[in-house]
């Protein structure tokens, strides 16, 4: 039985995860790769939300009166930044740590070292959560370029985006460790990442939708970092910052927590 086995079995596939400095040795693999082709990562993680950004704060908001006292594409900027965390996030943890996981049998590899499961899905995690911060940051630079905003706040989004990144990598690979092919993560962009784009706030303010609808989308991760970040881009601090802190902060624990236990358990089949 191998070492990592050996640490499941005495913990169990429930215990709580326990990454080492093993997570060090996965990150900088991962970076050595992604320096090869990092020209068309940064283009296919920016360019989505960037083009939302432009076409529809500048198009569609030249149409539109100001929402909550500023421009439009003021409003759609911080949605754009978390958005394009969402996505870079996303994609990382499910198709590409997928793709390390089942068809290149990259785990199999390291998990032939000494290096324990919990480190490596730490790893991809942490690194999941780099790509968000790379794709929120570039956004961000944008909207100071454009003079969209230049708040002094801002110098607080990027703190945020590294809870942000953590938190919808961490959902993400919870998909990977239940996929069985790429077709599964339609399942995940269809029910869990489309809504949660359109129902919390990134286009419009939540409270157009109809009360149930806005107690719902409460409880989707995307809606307090929005709630977070927004008000940064309008200048000024959020008013309870954390409450959306902890609710960002207790979803990311429960899906490291779940992603690293369904890994163990896929694993150990």
């Amino acid at each position: 039985m191998s070492e990592w086995a050996m640490d499941v079995s005495r913990l169990g596939i429930w215990g709580l995860p326990r990454p080492g400095r093993g997570c060090v040795p996965v990150l900088r693999r991962n970076f050595l790769v992604w320096r090869k082709t990092a020209l068309t990562t940064v283009l296919g993680d920016v360019m989505d939300p960037m083009v939302a950004l432009l076409a529809l704060g500048y198009g569609l908001g030249s149409l539109l009166p100001g929402i909550e006292g500023v421009p439009y594409v003021t409003f759609l900027a911080a949605g754009s930044i978390c958005m394009g965390a969402l996505y870079a996030a996303t994609f990382e943890a499910t198709y590409s740590a997928f793709s390390r996981l089942h068809i290149q049998r990259s785990w199999d590899a390291m998990l032939n070292t000494p290096l324990s499961l919990d480190d490596v899905v730490f790893a991809e995690i942490l690194w999941a959560a780099a790509k968000s911060m790379k794709s929120g940051l570039a956004i961000l630079l944008v909207v100071v370029a454009l003079d969209i905003s230049r708040a002094p706040t801002l110098l607080w989004i990027p703190p945020a985006l590294v809870l942000l990144g953590v938190t919808f990598s961490a959902l993400a690979l919870v998909m990977s460790a239940l996929a069985k092919g790429f077709d599964f993560f339609m399942y995940y962009f269809t029910l869990g990442v489309t809504p949660m784009v359109f129902l919390s706030g990134v286009f419009f303010p939540v409270s157009q939708l109809p009360e149930a609808l806005v107690q719902a989308a409460r409880l989707l991760p995307l809606a307090p970092a929005i709630e977070l970040v927004r008000p940064l881009v309008l200048g000024r601090m959020p008013a309870q910052p954390w409450e959306q802190v902890l609710q960002l902060a207790l979803t990311a624990a429960v899906a490291i927590w779940l992603a690293t236990a369904l890994m163990r358990r896929r694993l150990l089949r």
